[in-house]
């Protein structure tokens, strides 16, 4: 992969590159705040950008506001959000857009560093990667809106762990359940969300952004 990485400490940007180097993935660009963000994705189009939220000057939502107006050209680039911070409006905001390549890890969550480069990975690769935590966070949220009433525990437990990208080989194997269950599981919660099959609509991603903006 070919990676750029926007983070304003130093030691873990350094410590970011080195880790990425060493698994034979090339580092273009390590940059400190979200202006050289902009300016190395556009000039190098990496396979992926690791980018924290909170960057100078106003260490606020600096980084977030990059990966949005980057979201917005063609081809979209893919994006990991790596915060410290559960921030559930961030994760809807970068997942408006459904076309996927996306992802929000937590550091203080990341134990391997294996586990970091293969969701990184599957972001390069055009998946959604959310972190548990910010999942269960949302999915939280939800219940106490009154959102997701109408499903089922374990139509709950299907669409969490669908927020977090899996799919639904990865869902029954998780859940020990076939995969012909977790099918009939995603059929009965998309009809109790009102999601209707449609060409242009990814009912996939439309089920999560219904949590996540409630």
């Amino acid at each position: 992969m070919r990676v750029v990485i926007a983070e304003d400490s130093a030691v873990l940007r350094e410590g970011l590159a080195e880790l990425l180097t060493l698994r034979g993935h090339e580092v273009v660009a390590a940059v400190p705040d979200a202006e050289r963000l902009t300016s190395a994705v556009a000039e190098l189009r990496p396979d992926v950008s690791v980018v924290d939220i909170r960057m100078p000057p106003t260490h606020s939502d600096e980084g977030l506001r990059a990966a949005l107006a980057l979201r917005t050209r063609e081809p979209r680039p893919a994006i990991l959000l790596f915060s410290q911070y559960i921030e559930t409006r961030y994760a809807a905001e970068l997942l408006a857009d459904q076309a996927g390549g996306v992802g929000y890890l937590l550091k203080d969550r990341v134990a391997e560093v294996s586990d970091f480069v293969a969701a990184l990975r599957r972001v390069a690769d055009g998946e959604t990667v959310l972190d548990p935590e910010v999942v269960s966070g949302l999915l939280g949220a939800s219940r106490r809106s009154g959102e997701l009433a109408t499903l089922t525990p374990r139509e709950r437990e299907v669409l969490e762990l669908m927020a977090e990208g899996r799919s639904n080989t990865a869902i029954a194997a998780t859940l020990f359940l076939s995969p012909g269950s977790v099918e009939k599981y995603v059929t009965s919660m998309f009809g109790k969300l009102g999601l209707h099959r449609s060409d242009g609509d990814n009912r996939r991603v439309l089920a999560v952004l219904r949590y996540l903006r409630s």
